[in-house]
């Protein structure tokens, strides 16, 4: 695992230095790829480097827990449990970020919500889910664009289908797909009682 750490870190820095190059700046295509291949390794390798650091603060303060002073001992023990929490923390990450990735995560994604059980307040819920994703798509700096909407007369939505565009779109929302369900006072319930109401979501 190692081996393959540090061979996708050198990686990361010849692609660095080959995109800092002027002849490369120039190349808008050329510099496009190496700047998607770097982004594609950067989460790993900040990990590993993460893990490295947290590695040599380990090794001082398993040297501090060993001194002499018993108050610098015990600052020592107490650095050494939280490091050693962290870094197995790290090696988890890291084994994960080292997963294959699915060849469709970086794909545009065309997202469909229906209102379903529920009536007026599935709606509701249905509208309320297109502004969440909406929102989280404009936080990750993607973009939205409305194919067809089917709204209700109270500002919900009975179907809206709609197209994200953006890099890793597809890794980020292709678990949304599936039943949603909401238990809430709804805004068309006038005795207060608590409803249950349902949307589908196809990625």
């Amino acid at each position: 695992m190692f081996d393959r750490l540090e061979a996708t870190e050198q990686r990361f820095d010849d692609l660095t230095a080959e995109m800092a190059r002027p002849e490369v700046s120039g190349d808008y295509e050329k510099l496009q790829a190496l700047a998607k291949e770097r982004a594609a390794i950067d989460d790993i390798v900040s990990l590993y480097r993460e893990w490295k650091r947290t590695a040599v603060a380990l090794e001082d303060a398993r040297a501090l827990a060993s001194d002499s002073d018993p108050g610098i001992a015990a600052l020592g023990r107490e650095e050494l449990d939280s490091l050693t929490a962290r870094r197995s923390e790290l090696e988890a990450k890291v084994k994960l970020a080292l997963v294959p990735r699915d060849p469709r995560d970086d794909r545009d994604v065309i997202v469909e919500i229906r209102a379903g059980t529920g009536g007026d307040e599935a709606a509701l819920f249905a509208a309320d889910l297109y502004r969440m994703y909406s929102r989280y798509a404009d936080r990750r700096g993607w973009k939205t664009e409305v194919a067809s909407v089917n709204e209700s007369g109270i500002g919900g939505m009975r179907e809206v289908i709609f197209e994200v565009h953006g890099q890793g779109a597809y890794s980020r929302l292709k678990y949304e797909s599936g039943v949603h369900r909401v238990q809430r006072v709804p805004a068309t319930e006038a005795q207060g009682r608590i409803h249950t109401s349902t949307a589908t979501v196809a990625v």
